[in-house]
């Protein structure tokens, strides 16, 4: 009678299971194709660092170690519960190896322990500490997680207690914390034949345990159980600052205003989302009041893909939808959208590596290219780029002004030389930063390096207009650079802006812009180790340095621009607060650089406080929007006489040349 009550509540588990895993597999189904397939070993290679390793779990002790002891806790104990299954459909039946003795006996009930000891620092960690993160999460939804575990868990170590008492259990002295258990149940009167009856209790409460949890999970946020692995396995390995481009003569949709118009793996993302909060911890427009919430953009837009394509035939994809169904305006607000400064912040901290950030440029690919919606003062920016081919809106023909008695040769002048220098925007017409490109073009004349510019050909890299959704201008600004670096047979690029390097090294090679292309700090770094420059004057007192996004956090250049710090005699490098991957943005990128910064705090207001807390008088960045934001920052603050910002560049020249600023 056992057997077939056990092997009733079994296939009723599964079946229901199976029918909701293949609801969730249809709404996968209406996402459109995306290549993820290649590299196979590389994507194994991310799950066991991802998954088994738990890194960025680990960014937080606490969490990561009552994460480690339910997962771990739930890899062994799979044998255990599988073991309470079969003996209850066939009793007396060895599982042999994966039966619960010696070393696994052991295992099950000290992973028993570690799973209830994590279940109970989650309880303290949502119930007492309740960490900011937590306060927009399903609570109720958590504790009934919590609950179904702690109550497996129980079940499990008092059935083998119960067993033990019984005197039924060969592996009783393998299994400590049950044994000693068992002796507290014989004090009550549980030994022998009496234990039978509370053994069962015990093995009834951890089977309907374990199977209520299969129920429930495809109808949880705790869906990430079973679909974080291929979410991480089939994660982007494509350069990760690099915004995917849209065929603009064939597409059905210019971005996304659907979420059935997402990708199969962007729909995956938003049943991978655990509700976690560390994206929003990191995100500078939240912590800043803005009205953007990464972890609420992924599950807004889940519950919007549940609403809309809940009753849609299986076999159709949603082209349309009704108003109260649209992605943006319902589920995701424009402010949020129109909020996001493209850190990456989101995804370097997202256990579950979840692309939060193509989602938003998508939205505003959307409302640019489809509705011509977007923020005012972006459109002076954009139409400046169409015209003039650069956001300041300053005459093309002042483009190379800034070289003006420097000897710098154009590639028509010197059409064989090793490098190209890919000026930008913001070192051609900002007076600021025309200093840096001055300053830098110096330091490649002192150390021997061939280089050119493109001059007046040059135009903007594009970055502001895709950032802010206009794909087709980037994509026109693209093909005049690259017909223009062809033509020069350009095989060497350098940058002194981040957002050229992203754009020239990731994004340029979609139109067949194949270059070496290094960030001046790169370089620099190079000419320093090789002894080609050799910086003489002392910068003595700490020195800062500010750690772009599309240098640091997208591309992964953290050491170069700290190399050239340290390389300076004197110089005492400290570092803000928020550093390296959890650097924090000056608030200028993703086209917020033209857009203003109307509600809550500014981001560049909250940098420079960060960086007066380490008291260095000196902040080095290498980007020159961030530049731009530390000036306009610091005169802000009315902090002049307290914090100087120069670019890397700036501070290494004067150290070269033997003169201080103004000297």
């Amino acid at each position: 009678m056992k057997s077939i009550a056990v092997l009733v509540v079994l296939l009723a588990a599964v079946v229901y299971f199976a029918v909701r895993a293949a609801g969730l597999y249809r709404m996968l189904r209406r996402g459109g194709p995306d290549r993820r397939f290649d590299r196979p070993l590389e994507r194994i290679a991310g799950v066991l660092q991802y998954v088994g390793l738990h890194t960025r779990m680990f960014r937080n002790l606490y969490s990561g170690l009552l994460h480690v002891f339910i997962f771990y806790g739930f890899v062994v104990l799979l044998t255990a519960i599988l073991d309470s299954l079969i003996q209850g459909i066939f009793p007396g039946h060895d599982l042999g190896p994966i039966g619960g003795h010696g070393w696994l006996a052991f295992l099950q009930d000290l992973f028993g322990v570690l799973v209830l000891l994590g279940v109970a620092m989650a309880l303290v960690n949502r119930l007492l500490i309740h960490p900011r993160q937590f306060q927009e999460s399903n609570e109720v939804d958590a504790l009934i997680i919590l609950g179904l575990i702690a109550t497996i868990m129980i079940g499990m170590l008092g059935q083998f207690a119960t067993g033990i008492a019984r005197g039924g259990d060969p592996a009783a002295g393998a299994r400590p914390f049950s044994f000693a258990l068992a002796r507290l149940f014989e004090a009550i009167g549980w030994s022998g034949g009496s234990a039978a009856v509370p053994h069962e209790v015990f093995y009834w409460l951890h089977v309907l345990a374990v199977l209520a949890f299969l129920v429930y999970i495809p109808s949880s946020k705790h869906l990430h159980i079973f679909v974080a692995i291929p979410n991480i396995y089939f994660r982007n390995l494509n350069p990760p600052g690099a915004l995917h481009p849209i065929d603009l003569e064939h597409a059905e949709h210019y971005g996304t205003s659907l979420v059935t118009q997402n990708s199969w793996k962007g729909l995956l993302d938003l049943y991978s989302c655990t509700e976690c909060g560390r994206c929003q911890e990191q995100c500078p427009a939240f912590l800043t009041g803005k009205p953007l919430n990464p972890k609420m953009i992924i599950v807004d837009s889940r519950e919007n893909l549940y609403r809309t394509v809940r009753d849609a035939p299986p076999d159709q994809r949603r082209t349309e939808a009704k108003p109260s169904e649209r992605l943006i305006g319902d589920a995701v607000k424009e402010d949020e959208i129109w909020a996001c400064v493209n850190c990456g912040a989101c995804q370097e901290e997202c256990p579950v590596l979840i692309e939060h950030v193509p989602k938003i440029e998508d939205m505003r690919r959307s409302l640019v290219l489809e509705e011509s919606r977007f923020p005012k003062e972006a459109e002076g920016a954009l139409r400046s780029i169409e015209t003039q081919g650069n956001p300041y809106g300053l005459p093309k023909a002042q483009r190379a002004d800034w070289a003006q008695g420097l000897g710098v040769k154009t590639v028509e002048e010197k059409p064989d030389a090793e490098y190209l220098y890919f000026v930008g925007c913001a070192a051609s017409y900002d007076e600021a930063n025309k200093q840096v490109a001055r300053a830098f073009v110096g330091l490649l004349s002192k150390a021997g390096v061939d280089f050119a510019i493109l001059g007046r050909t040059e135009t903007c890299n594009g970055d502001p207009a895709r950032r802010i959704g206009n794909e087709y201008l980037f994509q026109q600004q693209a093909r005049s650079n690259l017909e223009a670096m062809k033509a020069a047979r350009v095989r060497k690029v350098i940058v002194t802006c981040p957002h050229c390097f992203n754009t020239l090294k990731n994004e340029y090679p979609a139109f067949g812009g194949a270059f070496e292309v290094v960030h001046h700090t790169q370089l620099l770094a190079r000419l320093l180790a090789e002894g080609r420059l050799e910086p003489t004057l002392p910068l003595e007192g700490k020195l800062t340095y500010h750690d772009s996004c599309f240098l640091g956090r997208w591309n992964g250049v953290y050491d170069p621009p700290r190399a050239i710090v340290e390389a300076i005699p004197g110089a005492d490098l400290v570092e803000i607060e928020r550093h390296r991957k959890r650097g924090f943005c000056c608030g200028a990128g993703g086209g917020r650089m033209w857009m203003e910064e109307k509600i809550g705090k500014r981001i560049n207001h909250e940098r420079v406080d960060q960086t007066l807390r380490t008291q260095a008088p000196r902040v080095a960045t290498a980007c020159p929007f961030c530049l731009t934001m530390f000036r306009d920052g610091i005169t802000a603050r009315g902090a002049q006489d307290r914090l100087t910002v120069q670019d890397l560049a700036q501070y290494l020249a004067q150290s070269v040349d033997g003169q201080a600023p103004g000297a």
